[in-house]
């Protein structure tokens, strides 16, 4: 099983796309969307967006927009949280060291904005064996059918 590891992009932490201040964010997010994507919260799980989402179409950075998971990545973990074996391009997130709550873990952010998303895990299905666990919060899925009831 592959063993997920900070990315090399992490070290820079300058290679974010999208740069704004901590009440431009504020200005455009909910009060929930930046406390998880900004100050690297965790919704609980079975209560966020998506994680019992069945509908076709690609997930995006809720605060940025950058397109970063498709649902044929996306599978039913178990853990209550929206859960994808691969991100749509290995580009779209960068991942860091998270020491925090004393546990070692890898977290996953938007490559673009630097937006927490959640963690990888290597516990996850073929063809990658990662499980990335995000916040449905920190994602905006635009379905392929259209159909935003819920997105």
């Amino acid at each position: 099983m592959p063993n997920p590891a900070p990315s090399p992009a992490a070290e820079g932490h300058g290679d974010a796309k999208v740069v704004k201040s901590e009440s431009e964010w504020r200005s455009c997010l909910t009060p929930e969307q930046f406390r998880i994507t900004r100050e690297h919260g965790t919704e609980r799980a079975f209560t966020g967006p998506y994680w019992d989402e069945k509908r076709a179409g690609l997930y995006s950075c809720v605060a940025c927009g950058t397109p970063l998971f498709r649902s044929e990545a996306k599978y039913d973990s178990g853990t209550g949280w929206p859960s994808f074996f691969a991100p749509i391009s290995p580009d779209s997130v960068v991942t860091h060291e998270d020491t925090s709550h004393g546990m070692r873990r890898i977290e996953v952010r938007c490559a673009s904005c630097e937006s927490h998303l959640g963690h990888v895990f290597p516990d996850g299905p073929a063809p990658t064996g990662l499980r990335f666990c995000l916040n449905g919060t920190a994602l905006k899925l635009a379905p392929d059918d259209g159909d935003t009831r819920g997105a």
